[in-house]
């Protein structure tokens, strides 16, 4: 009896001690997914300012009228 009360009192320590390692992991993984998102945001956030100066820069080209020279180049 007092063998298979030793046997489950270090079954709950164990379990214990994984309970806590897995909420220390958890909660890294909290802070990891929240330092990503962050992240993410801001990539975002820079990719939609590059996307509206190449908008821009795209706007201001000259528009050109195609020559007798490119349409050549198109039908060989």
């Amino acid at each position: 009896m007092s063998s298979e009360f030793h046997l489950l009192s270090e079954k709950v320590a164990q379990l214990a001690a994984m309970t806590q390692s897995l909420r220390r992991e958890n909660a890294d993984l909290r802070l990891n997914v929240s330092a990503l998102t962050t992240e993410n945001a801001e990539l975002s956030r820079r990719m939609d300012e590059a996307h509206q100066r190449v908008a821009a820069l795209i706007e201001k080209l000259p528009v050109t009228a195609p020559t007798p020279a490119d349409n050549e180049e198109e039908t060989a």
